[in-house]
C-alpha cells in the first residue's frame, strides 16, 4: 500500500464526521493521557500516531522535538492536520492511510500511539489490526493504547473493551506491562462527561 491510497468509501465515512463537525473525539487539544506520557519521557521517537485525526497529538510531540508520523484514513482530517502544522511551524509527516495496512509504510517505529482506534474494530478487525501493528513497530518498541473501557455507561459510541480482551488480543508476540484507568475527553454534544478508558503499555517482543 502507498500511504496516500485508501478505500474511498471507508475514508469518506470518516470525512463526513469532520465536515459535519460531528467528530466527538476532535476536541481541539491533546488528550491528557498523551500529555502525561510525553512529560514522563514515555514517547520515544520515531513515533507513529495512528488515527491521528486533525493532528493534536502528533503536533504535541513535534513541539517537543520528536520525529512523528501521523496517519488517518480521513483526507479531511489530514488536510486540517497539515494546515495546523504549517500554522504552528512544526515539522510533522501526515499521511492518509489505513490502520490495517501499516506494512505499506515500509518502516518501523520505536513508539506507536493509538488514541481511540482499537475499540473501533470487531473481533476479526482486532486480529488484523494487531498484525498490522506488528509490521510497523520495532522489537522492544512500545504501543500506548487508549480505548473505551467497559465502565463507560450507555451503549452509544464505540465498543467497550475489557482488560481481558486486551490481554487476549496481544497474547502473541507482545507483553502488556500495565493497564491503567484513564479518560477520553469528548465533545459535549456526544456525552456530558469524559468516557472511561483503559490506557495500556504494550511492548513488542517478537
Amino acid at each position: 500500500m502507498v500511504p496516500e491510497e485508501r478505500s474511498e468509501a471507508h475514508g469518506a465515512e470518516w470525512d463526513r464526521a469532520y465536515v459535519d463537525e460531528w467528530a466527538p473525539w476532535d476536541i481541539g487539544r491533546p488528550q491528557q493521557a498523551w500529555i502525561d506520557l510525553e512529560a514522563a519521557g514515555e514517547i520515544i521517537p520515531p513515533v507513529l500516531d495512528i488515527g491521528c485525526g486533525t493532528g493534536e497529538h502528533s503536533l504535541l510531540f513535534a513541539a517537543r522535538g520528536l520525529e512523528v508520523v501521523g496517519m488517518d484514513v480521513s483526507t479531511v482530517a489530514i488536510d486540517r492536520a497539515r494546515s495546523k502544522a504549517e500554522q504552528r511551524g512544526l515539522d510533522v509527516t501526515f499521511l492518509v492511510g489505513d490502520a490495517l495496512e501499516l506494512d505499506g509504510l515500509n518502516r518501523r517505529f520505536a513508539t506507536i500511539i493509538d488514541s481511540a482506534v482499537f475499540h473501533l474494530f470487531d473481533d476479526d478487525g482486532r486480529s488484523r489490526y494487531v498484525q498490522s501493528l506488528s509490521s510497523a513497530i520495532e522489537t522492544g518498541g512500545v504501543l500506548h493504547l487508549l480505548c473505551f473501557s467497559e465502565h463507560t455507561p450507555g451503549e452509544e459510541g464505540p465498543r467497550r473493551v475489557t482488560q481481558t480482551e486486551l490481554y487476549d488480543s496481544f497474547a502473541d508476540g507482545w507483553v502488556i506491562q500495565g493497564i491503567e484507568p484513564a479518560i477520553i475527553e469528548v465533545k459535549e454534544h456526544w456525552a456530558p462527561e469524559a468516557a472511561r478508558a483503559w490506557l495500556a503499555r504494550i511492548v513488542r517482543t517478537g
